[in-house]
This record gives structure tokens, C-alpha cells and sequence, in this order.
């Protein structure tokens, strides 16, 4: 038993040394336009969902069907979040390409709402995801997940519809007009996409 300890800790020990060799000599690509590599991605992957999944499990969540919520989380949504997550029926945008790992498209995901409000309110370190309870209470973070949980069952035109009712068009296509898509609300427009987090 003592050798299969003995063992089992050098084994560790190199491992540990190992891992702190590689990471002191730099040679891992590190850039944001170059995907990971297959087991660093898996890595973590994994610690991402395994971490989410642990904290949020406790969360309570609320009634989210209100009108009221619904209403001021696509207000939110739109403002804060179309940049990186997209919305129904919007193309690429310029910043979500040039990140690694490339948000969710959350106009295509179905989210569990407590991991959801948890992501939102704590951020993921080293993405691009910020900690949105640093400015935003519970409540609004709500509304926000509410929002968020319908969104992909939405069309670009109740997407469009919504927004506008909440005082906010952001995140929406742009009109067409003889076919062609006008210019965006915050004036952008990419040579590769009309564009609208």
C-alpha cells in the first residue's frame, strides 16, 4: 500500500511539474484566432459545464412568463447582449467572429434558466462573457433570462416586434427595402453582412 501511494504522488508530482513547464514556456498558442486544441478545448468544456452546473443548482427560479418581464428583458437583451448571442434572423457580426470561444447563438440555443442567471449575473472568466451583476440586480437579470428563454421559439419579425414595444430595436434585422437591407441602427455596416451579446 505504501509503494502504490508513494507511486501515485510522484506520479502527480511529475504531472504537476509537467503542466508547469508547458505553461511557463509559452508554447501554447494563446490567440484568439486559432482554435483550441482538442483536449485543451475538452478541458475546459468541462470545467465550464461541471462549474455552472454545481453553482446554479440551488437557484430558485421565479415565474418568468409575465408580460412585464418579457417586455424589459428584451429591452436588455437588446442592448447588451445582440453584439455576442445574435437575435432571430440576424447574420454573424463582426465582433463574435473574432472571438474564441465564439459565444452561444442564443436566438438557436434552448437555455436551462438557473445555469442562465448564473452565467449572467458571475460572467465565465477568460471569455468574453461579462459579470453582469455588477451592474444589474437580480430582478432585471431575471427579466433578462425570461426574455432569453423564449427567444428561440421567436421569428425575426416577433423578435423585431418585441423589441420595439420595449423601447429598443438594437439587435433586430433591418427593414428591407426594394430587397436590399438598410444600414443597422447603431450605423455599422460590414462589407461581409448588413449586421446588427
Amino acid at each position: 500500500m505504501k509503494r502504490v501511494l508513494l507511486t501515485a504522488a510522484a506520479t502527480i508530482l511529475v504531472l504537476v511539474l509537467g503542466a508547469g513547464v508547458f505553461v511557463a514556456s509559452g508554447l501554447y498558442d494563446i490567440g484568439a484566432d486559432r482554435p483550441h486544441t482538442r483536449w485543451m478545448f475538452a478541458v475546459l468544456d468541462t470545467l465550464r459545464e461541471r462549474s455552472i452546473a454545481g453553482r446554479a443548482r440551488n437557484i430558485q427560479v421565479p415565474p418568468l412568463k409575465s408580460t412585464e418581464r418579457l417586455a424589459e428583458g428584451a429591452e436588455h437583451y437588446s442592448a447588451m447582449c445582440t453584439e455576442c448571442h445574435l437575435a432571430p434572423g440576424m447574420p454573424d457580426t463582426a465582433l463574435r467572429q473574432g472571438l474564441m470561444p465564439k459565444p452561444p447563438d442564443l436566438s438557436q440555443s434552448k437555455i436551462d434558466p438557473a445555469e442562465a442567471f448564473w452565467v449572467i449575473k458571475h460572467g465565465i472568466k477568460a471569455t468574453a462573457m461579462p459579470a453582469w451583476g455588477k451592474t444589474h440586480d437580480d430582478e432585471e437579470i431575471w427579466n433578462l433570462v425570461a426574455f432569453v428563454e423564449q427567444l428561440p421559439m421567436m421569428s425575426p419579425e416577433q423578435y423585431r416586434a418585441a423589441t420595439r414595444a420595449a423601447g429598443s430595436d438594437h439587435g433586430s434585422m433591418p427593414e428591407k427595402d426594394d430587397g436590399r437591407a438598410q444600414e443597422h441602427d447603431h450605423g455599422h455596416a460590414h462589407a461581409d453582412a448588413p449586421r446588427d451579446h
